[in-house]
């Protein structure tokens, strides 16, 4: 297994490379709350897109990495400038009615477009593509706006992504979502220290 991955990272393009360590570094600066993530996960997207069209045939992978590409944008406005009178956003939480209807409607969008690739398109993995790519989606939005459970959602869809780019060849990209999950982890009790602390001081 070891050999198979060295084999492949030998074998990597710049573009795999190029994504691999801009991701590293965008998840890394997200996690601790700095803004300019953003800027990195531009980069590694707009690449993670073109690698996933045509080395992976992950066609719903490569929308979503466009999807980042301009939630990116939107995340380093709203970061900097969402917050009230223009300061930074406040990390937040979901409701447990929020939860359950995002997870329905994550659940539902998942079978449909798993459907529709499956009948209509050659892409691999439809079914799992497509869950991966809406949770995605909800994870990036949620995070867009500084919310704490986005990171146990990625955790989940990290954890998916892993099997889903070993089962494609796609190894050095499922370690890479093997360190995801770590960081996703740490990035959780991380905001959940930052959420708290600052209930605490909004309530002196």
């Amino acid at each position: 297994m070891l050999a198979t991955i060295l084999r492949e990272a030998a074998a990597l393009s710049w573009i795999d490379w190029v994504v691999t360590i801009t991701a590293l570094i965008y998840v890394v600066l997200a996690a601790r709350e700095k803004v300019w993530c953003w800027f990195w996960g531009i980069i590694s997207c707009s690449l993670w897109a073109y690698a996933s069209f045509f080395f992976y045939g992950l066609y719903l992978d490569a929308l979503l990495q466009l999807f980042y590409v301009a939630m990116a944008i939107v995340g380093l406005y709203q970061w900097k400038y969402g917050g009230r009178e223009g300061e930074g956003m406040p990390v937040s939480r979901l409701s447990a009615r929020q939860h359950l209807l995002l997870l329905a409607g994550g659940t539902a969008g998942s079978l449909a477009f798993g459907y529709f690739f499956d009948e209509y398109t050659p892409a691999a993995a439809t079914y799992w593509d497509a869950f991966t790519t809406v949770f995605s989606i909800i994870a990036t939005l949620i995070l867009v706006r500084k919310v704490l459970d986005n990171w146990a959602y990625w955790i989940v869809v990290d954890l998916i992504y892993i099997g889903l780019y070993f089962s494609r060849g796609a190894y050095l990209f499922s370690l890479v979502m093997v360190v995801y999950v770590i960081i996703a982890s740490f990035a959780l009790v991380s905001w959940s220290k930052a959420y708290y602390s600052q209930r605490f001081s909004n309530s002196e």
